[in-house]
């Protein structure tokens, strides 16, 4: 069924019509500075498809909740456990009804975790409920952030994850991402190249632009028009939309929401005891308790691979005629042991493409097995050590300035990808060939060589590598605070006989 919803009027006056059908396909991406008018636009949409498709809404501010009066939705609060969300959510798709999950008041962690448990509870419905729905995400830059921030690495993860599965996989299982942001580059790129329809706002930093000009196919220069935009206009593109660029402003909404722009007031007239009112306190503020949400941390998954490592030496410790205690072992020997263990690990060819939670229980086991003392490593550590055993740097240069020099650069990209960083820095300093797609991949832990040319654009982005080709085609990845490249390599070469570890 063909269904064209009215989403304001574009520039010669004519109606600016939306196919809910084609958009269920294709996704959307909106971008717009705050205060462009992103959430007004959400608002008509949401409010003109009311009708023809069931709804949810990720909701972050509560702002959508005022859709339930007019229009029914259930308002779903995000204070509760991930296994009530995601009961919610699956019961949610099999009765087809149409829900704002509010996580006002939340932190920022807790939000990421509710909105993750929600979308996947939606994502893991049964087959016979793949219904149509309409998945709305304000704000998605923090729920799929491009980058690593102040947030557990868990909640990023799980969150990411949540909304890779909602635009990359949701269209078989019924699920249309609309996803609303203020800055693209703050926007995971995975997330945001599977929208097909973008309506572009306002926007004024030039790396936002440019990729606005980029999306929507048009010259650069052209990029200058999206600070001209007003509140309400909008660039739209896309097959559910138009064939080609065209300014559209979003007409007008039927339900308002609980927050707005700030508007001028005047002051009111100064009482002559002004400073009285203000230090005079109130006798009731001593007895109104001061409430505060309570937080509820997760346990970090480290605190508790440390503790699973350290419960035979607490079970011992009462016990010491049954588990005497380890003889001293010298640093230099222990060390040397250490990097056996781990070399033994790696030498198995899946381990490149197991998870570093599982490579650090099996590592804890073969260290207890070998009697090796010493406090265990925790998890981070472990993370850093593998990083570096997979980039293959021998001994001789983990010795010299310039490798401590790319060990500090590593720091300034996520710890998943330290290991393809340093792996590309090792080859830097060598002078060897550009490791191949699928050398990088492996570095990961991953089969997806789009994925490996995914990382060299990010590291490109974040000024740490410039990326070029020689004459021939093959690439060079140049390290500018290292004053270092990589000699020309085939970026589709197949993958090395020896592995990562071992080169």
């Amino acid at each position: 069924m063909k269904v064209g919803i009215d989403m304001g009027t574009l520039a010669g006056g004519e109606a600016a019509k939306l196919d809910i059908e084609e958009l269920l396909a294709t996704r959307l991406l909106v971008q717009g500075n705050s205060g462009s008018g992103k959430s007004h636009l959400l608002r008509r949409l949401l409010e003109q498809s009311a009708p023809w498709v069931q709804q949810c809404i990720i909701d972050p501010e509560g702002d959508f909740v005022t859709l339930a009066d007019k229009f029914g939705h259930v308002v779903v609060d995000g204070e509760r456990t991930e296994a009530e969300l995601a009961g919610i959510a699956n019961r949610i798709r099999q009765h087809r009804v149409s829900c704002v999950l509010t996580l006002e008041g939340l932190e920022i962690d807790q939000q990421m975790r509710a909105a993750a448990a929600f979308l996947n509870g939606m994502f893991d419905a049964d087959r016979e409920f793949w219904y149509p729905v309409l998945v709305v995400v304000d704000e998605a830059q923090m729920f799929a952030p491009a980058v690593a921030g102040e947030v557990s690495d868990d909640a990023r993860k799980a969150s990411l994850g949540a909304m890779t599965n909602l635009m990359c996989r949701g269209r078989k299982r019924g699920l249309a991402g609309v996803i609303a942001t203020q800055r693209l580059a703050k926007l995971a790129k995975n997330v945001a190249a599977e929208a097909s329809n973008f309506l572009m706002g306002r926007t004024f930093l030039d790396i936002d632009m440019a990729r606005a000009a980029d999306l929507l196919g048009m010259d650069r220069r052209q990029a200058e028009m999206f600070r001209d935009l007003k509140r309400g206009s909008f660039v739209a593109l896309g097959p559910a939309l138009s064939r080609r660029p065209l300014p559209v402003t979003i007409g007008a909404v039927e339900t308002s929401a609980r927050s707005s722009s700030p508007k001028l007031m005047p002051l009111p007239d100064a009482p002559v005891d002004v400073e009285d009112l203000i230090f005079t306190p109130d006798p009731e503020e001593f007895n109104r308790p001061i409430a505060r949400r309570p937080v509820r941390e997760p346990k970090p998954t480290t605190d508790i691979l440390a503790e699973l490592s350290r419960a035979p030496a607490a079970v011992a410790a009462p016990q010491p005629e049954t588990r005497p205690n380890l003889p001293e072992m010298d640093p230099g020997e222990r060390e040397e042991r250490l990097s056996a263990v781990l070399a033994e690990i790696l030498s198995d060819p899946e381990a490149a493409f197991r998870s570093d939670a599982v490579l650090f229980q099996e590592f804890l086991v073969r260290v207890r097995m070998r009697r090796i003392p010493g406090t265990p490593m925790t998890l981070p550590e472990f993370r850093r050590r593998l990083a570096v055993t997979r980039s293959g740097v021998n001994a001789e240069m983990a010795e010299t300035a310039e490798w401590q020099q790319a060990l500090g650069l590593s720091g300034q990209v996520t710890d998943d990808l330290q290991g393809v960083f340093l792996l590309l820095a090792r080859h830097a300093l060598e002078k060897s060939p550009c490791p191949s797609d699928a050398d990088i991949a492996r570095a990961y832990g991953t089969h997806s060589t789009r994925r490996a040319r995914r990382f060299l654009s990010y590291f490109e982005e974040q000024g740490l590598v410039v990326v070029h080709t020689d004459y021939s085609g093959k690439r060079i990845v140049a390290f500018p605070d290292l004053e270092a490249q990589t000699a020309p390599g085939d970026p589709n070469a197949p993958l090395s006989q020896q592995g990562v570890a071992a080169e």
